[in-house]
C-alpha cells in the first residue's frame, strides 16, 4: 500500500494554488511537482494517482485530486498513455443490424441512430466512462472489410478494449478478439466457445411476464410476434410468452417480424388474417408492438378494449406510441455501464464474476452469489439482469 509521504489538507492545497501553482494567477501551467507540494507528497505519488495505479490509500487519492482541482493541472494524455501504456479509449462496435453491403456503411449507420436500443446503449457507455476519463469511438463492423479493420484497430493499440453490440447468432468478430487476446465485453451471450465477459437479460423471463399480464387482463387468443429467427434474444423471448401460455393452457398464434415498425406492421396484419378475433398481442420489441398498434387501429380494434398489446426494451417507442405501450423493461443503459465497468476492470487487471449477477432496473441490488469484482483469474465474466413489466395504457 503506497502512503506517500502525508495526506495533505485542503488549506495547504489551496495556499499553494494561491501561492504559484494556478497558471492564471502565476503564470506558469501547473505541474506534477505544484500538485505535489500542494498535497504534501511525493512527485511519485502524485504521478501514481493521476495515472490510475490503484494500490494508493484512499486518503491520499483524495489528498492528490483536491490539489489537482486547486492547482488546475491537467495531465499530459500522451505522457500518461507511455506510463500507463493505455490509450485512454474504448471501442464502441456495432454490428448485425443490417447489410451495409446493401445501402453502404451511412445508410448502416442512419439506421443504427434511427434505432432507439442503440441509443440507449451509447448513453449508458457514456456514462461508465466520463467519471473515468476515457473515451468512446464508435465503429462499425457489418462487413468482413469493417471486421478486418476493427480488429486491425484493436491490436494496434488504438483502443484499450472493445464493448461489442451485436445481434448475430453466428458474429465471427466476438471470436476474433477473442482469439486475439483484445479485452471486449459483449452486450449478450457470446457462443459457447468464445471466453468473452458479457452482460445479458434474462429474455425468457421477460416473454413469461408478458404472457402472464395478457393472462390476468382474461385475453385467451393470443399472438406473439417475434423478431428474427437467428437472433437468441428474440427466441428467448417468444420461448418465454409460448411457455407461460401453454402452462396455462392456452395456445399462441406466431408471426415473425425484423425488430422494425414495419416489420411490425406486416406481421400484424398476417395474424389478422388467420384470426381477427385476437384479443392479446405481445411484441417482442416496441418498434413491433407500435407497428402492430396502427394495423389494429386500421382494422378497427380499441386498445386495450378489444386488444391488449404488450412490447419489449421499454424504449422511447413505448412513450412515444399512442396509446403508451405497456411493455417489458430492458435496462439497457445500466447493461451498457456494466460493459464499461467489466472492460475497464479487465483493461486494469482486475477481472469480473463469474456466473451470473442479476440487477432488476436501475438498482444495484444483486442476487445472492460472489461479489462483483472478485477476482476469478483470466475466466471470462457474466452479468445477468432481470427484467421488469411496465403497465401503461396499452394492456
Amino acid at each position: 500500500m503506497d502512503t506517500g509521504r502525508g495526506t495533505g489538507t485542503d488549506g495547504r492545497a489551496g495556499a499553494v494554488a494561491r501561492g504559484r501553482g494556478r497558471a492564471g494567477e502565476a503564470g506558469g501551467v501547473p505541474t506534477l511537482e505544484d500538485v505535489a507540494r500542494a498535497a504534501g507528497v511525493s512527485r511519485a505519488t502524485v504521478s501514481r494517482v493521476v495515472n490510475g495505479v490503484r494500490n494508493v490509500d484512499p486518503a491520499i487519492q483524495q489528498a492528490v485530486q483536491r490539489a489537482v482541482a486547486a492547482t488546475g493541472y491537467v495531465p499530459n494524455r500522451a505522457a500518461r498513455s507511455l506510463v500507463t501504456r493505455r490509450s485512454g479509449a474504448v471501442a464502441l462496435v456495432v454490428c448485425g443490424t443490417g447489410s451495409a453491403a446493401t445501402g453502404g456503411r451511412d445508410e448502416f449507420a442512419a439506421r443504427v441512430f434511427q434505432d432507439p436500443f442503440f441509443g440507449r446503449v451509447v448513453g449508458g457507455v457514456v456514462r461508465g466512462l466520463r467519471p473515468r476519463g476515457v473515451h468512446p469511438v464508435l465503429m462499425f463492423a457489418d462487413t468482413g472489410e469493417d471486421r478486418a479493420e476493427v480488429l486491425s484497430y484493436l491490436t494496434r493499440g488504438g483502443a484499450d478494449g472493445a464493448l461489442l453490440v451485436t445481434t448475430r447468432a453466428r458474429d465471427p468478430l466476438p471470436g476474433m478478439l477473442a482469439a486475439a487476446g483484445v479485452p471486449a465485453v459483449l452486450f449478450a451471450r457470446p457462443p459457447a466457445d468464445v471466453p468473452l465477459d458479457h452482460v445479458d437479460l434474462r429474455h425468457r423471463e421477460g416473454g413469461a411476464l408478458a404472457a402472464r399480464h395478457l393472462l390476468a387482463r382474461g385475453c385467451a387468443r393470443l399472438a406473439v410476434i417475434g423478431g428474427p429467427a437467428d437472433i437468441p434474444a428474440s427466441r428467448e423471448r417468444v420461448a418465454g410468452f409460448c411457455d407461460a401460455v401453454a402452462a396455462a393452457g392456452g395456445r399462441v398464434r406466431a408471426g415473425t417480424g425484423d425488430f422494425t415498425l414495419d416489420g411490425g406492421e406486416h406481421a400484424m396484419r398476417l395474424l389478422l388474417a388467420e384470426q381477427p378475433d385476437l384479443d392479446g398481442v405481445f411484441a417482442a420489441n416496441d418498434l413491433m408492438a407500435q407497428g402492430a398498434c396502427l394495423v389494429l387501429r386500421e382494422h378497427g380494434r380499441r386498445i386495450p378494449d378489444d386488444v391488449a398489446v404488450i412490447g419489449f426494451d421499454d424504449s422511447s417507442a413505448a412513450a412515444a406510441s399512442r396509446p403508451r405501450l405497456t411493455t417489458v423493461r430492458q435496462p439497457v443503459e445500466d447493461m451498457a455501464a456494466e460493459m464499461v465497468r467489466l472492460l475497464l476492470d479487465r483493461v486494469t487487471g482486475i477481472t469480473g464474476v463469474t456466473g451470473i449477477t442479476g440487477v432488476t432496473g436501475a438498482a444495484a441490488g444483486a442476487d445472492p452469489g460472489p461479489a462483483k469484482g472478485a477476482p476469478t483469474g483470466t475466466e471470462p465474466a457474466a452479468v445477468l439482469f432481470a427484467p421488469e413489466l411496465v403497465v401503461r395504457d396499452s394492456a
